[in-house]
């Protein structure tokens, strides 16, 4: 509540003033077309949940949504750019997961990860899975365990590159089950999957969507899915807690975040578009076809989730003894 002297009408009047501003501010929001800014290439996981939710936001917010590719350094290219951006609510950074392990991996960054965003809303999670070629022994995460005890150093796991999610999650598997099995880094997921099933590699660790044709096929074992629920396009698949793996969650996660100073009103709107959005029966159908269960939520909630990731994946790169670059 704004505090004023009763000898000074004039204060009130600007207090008034200020208080009207700021819903003013969300009624005139968007004015123009809104930047959606996205680190990877057209055609990738970041680039499908973006275009997924940009013309149904549009629709709502009357001003067309421009999804912008803007790949490279693993979407820090895509963050600065929007970091630097006027914090107008009309240039929005669609943030995933690969933000807060790049945090967690460089040194230095041309932005804050935390302190220069503004989080509107998280729009979906998608599991990772841990498979296998079809001949492999074991059938499930435990089983794996069982087999790389007996046998330190000797399994090897495939990952899309040195400080990818994918990466980190395989440490954090080698981190909660106390087992040594070593990771190899190729370039992309068709690479990683060939490498399993030609047996130059036992296992691999990669989002869902990619791999479901080749577990469908038989051509891959999936032995757990990473997420605390089970995935219902593999419903036959635990999850890794289920099968006693204790502390491995990990899931690949999407949010929309503004260039810190954006006016808190238009925050506000933009989360209650999201969650119009996310609750269409046509939307949730898509996320659930591209493996992401869609679930909105506060931009506290997607604050203090952003900076609790961080600091996982730099314990788990820590403890893993990866080196800042």
């Amino acid at each position: 509540m704004f505090h004023t002297d009763p000898k000074r009408p004039g204060a009130l009047l600007c207090a008034l003033a200020l208080t009207l501003a700021l819903p003013a501010a969300a009624q005139d929001w968007p004015s123009r077309p809104v930047r959606m800014v996205v680190g990877f290439a057209p055609g990738g996981g970041t680039d499908i949940i973006a275009r997924m939710v940009a013309q149904p936001l549009a629709e709502i917010l009357g001003q067309p949504i421009v999804v912008e590719n803007k790949p490279g350094a693993g979407g820090t290219l895509a963050a600065g750019t929007v970091a630097r951006a006027a914090a107008d609510g009309h240039t929005v950074f669609v943030m995933n997961n690969g933000h807060a392990v790049s945090a967690a991996i460089y040194r230095k960054l041309p932005f804050d990860s935390v302190k220069d965003f503004a989080p509107v809303s998280m729009l979906c999670a998608q599991p990772l899975v841990v498979a296998a070629g079809k001949n492999f022994p074991a059938t499930d995460i435990a089983g794996l365990v069982k087999m790389a005890r007996a046998q330190p150093g000797k399994l090897n796991y495939a990952s899309v590159g040195i400080g990818s999610t994918q990466h980190f999650a395989g440490e954090l598997l080698r981190q909660v089950t106390g087992i040594d099995i070593v990771h190899v880094p190729y370039k992309g997921t068709p690479n990683t999957v060939a490498a399993v099933l030609s047996g130059e590699v036992e296992l691999l660790v990669d989002v869902a969507s990619p791999l479901l044709g080749h577990i469908r096929a038989g051509e891959l074992k999936p032995l757990a899915v990473t997420s605390p629920r089970r995935y219902e396009g593999l419903p036959q698949t635990p999850t890794a807690l289920e099968s006693g793996v204790a502390g491995y969650d990990v899931t690949t996660w999407y949010g929309l975040a503004f260039p810190a100073g954006t006016p808190a009103a238009v925050v506000d709107k933009m989360n209650q578009a999201v969650r119009r959005v996310l609750a269409d029966e046509n939307v949730r159908k898509q996320a659930l076809a591209a493996a992401c269960l869609p679930e909105a939520s506060t931009p506290q909630a997607m604050a203090t989730h952003v900076g609790a990731e961080i600091e996982r994946w730099r314990t788990v790169m820590q403890k893993a003894g990866i080196e800042q670059q």
